[in-house]
């Protein structure tokens, strides 16, 4: 088993199962063959969040069309934790950073939020899911995070599920250490990262109102988003996840 740890990872929506036949999609198949080199006879590691991941056999490839033979199963299916980050998106690489260790971390729910400082309010839904399905392929995870389309900070808070904790990385002061907040959780939760220059007192006010909310700090500096995102899901993950 250990060697198929070493076949290139593709993300399919098709069902898979023993003796299924799956066509690729013209840029995988662009990938497989003319990045990759890859032709018939040669195997890959395919998965989705339902059948789990699977051994395939290439039977055939070419510039624009690959198909290939599903042959047995490697691993059953397995969902992340139900973490959610919500964030204010940011300039465009960082954006994609936080997108990126968002879905390394095992984040299932990527939430934009449109705050009234947040100075890059478009966001590419469509674009976020490909950066999310190229990190889940490359870091072994077996089903991708969902991405939402972006909401303002308070029709968000109105439409929350109030069994959900969310998490508000508040730069302002005063509220307890993270990693002494996270323990004392149970449950579904949402981490809420604001965008660069923080929220308003206003947002800040709403957020304190609300009695799913547990403000956290993150220590004496003032981190910019992504490294707050980043930080924070890491020691959610080590107080509540999957790396307990």
């Amino acid at each position: 088993m250990r060697e198929n740890y070493t076949l290139t990872r593709l993300y399919v929506e098709t069902a898979l199962g023993e003796g299924a036949a799956v066509e690729l999609s013209k840029d995988q198949a662009h990938y497989l063959g003319n990045v990759l080199r890859k032709g018939a006879g040669d195997a890959v590691r395919l998965f989705n969040a339902e059948d789990g991941e699977w051994r395939a056999e290439i039977s055939a490839v070419s510039k624009r069309a690959a198909t290939l033979l599903v042959t047995e199963q490697l691993r059953d299916p397995k969902a992340c934790p139900d973490i959610t980050l919500c964030f204010a998106p940011v300039r465009k690489h960082r954006t994609t950073f936080i997108i990126e260790k968002a879905a390394e971390l095992g984040v299932r729910t990527l939430q934009p939020v449109i705050t009234a400082r947040t100075q890059f309010p478009k966001f590419n839904v469509e674009k976020a899911r490909l950066q999310a399905i190229e990190a889940a392929e490359q870091t072994e995870r077996l089903d991708i995070p969902v991405i939402e389309a972006p909401q303002k900070l308070d029709a968000m808070l109105m439409g929350w599920d109030t069994d959900r904790s969310l998490i508000f990385a508040d730069e302002a002061g005063g509220a307890k250490p993270a990693a002494e907040a996270l323990r004392r959780l149970n449950g579904p939760a949402a981490i809420l990262i604001g965008p660069e220059g923080g929220f308003t007192p206003q947002e800040r006010e709403l957020l304190h109102a609300q009695d799913f909310v547990t403000p956290v700090s993150l220590g004496p500096r003032i981190l910019r988003a992504d490294t707050a995102a980043l930080s924070l899901l890491t020691l959610w993950q080590a107080a509540q996840g999957d790396w307990r």
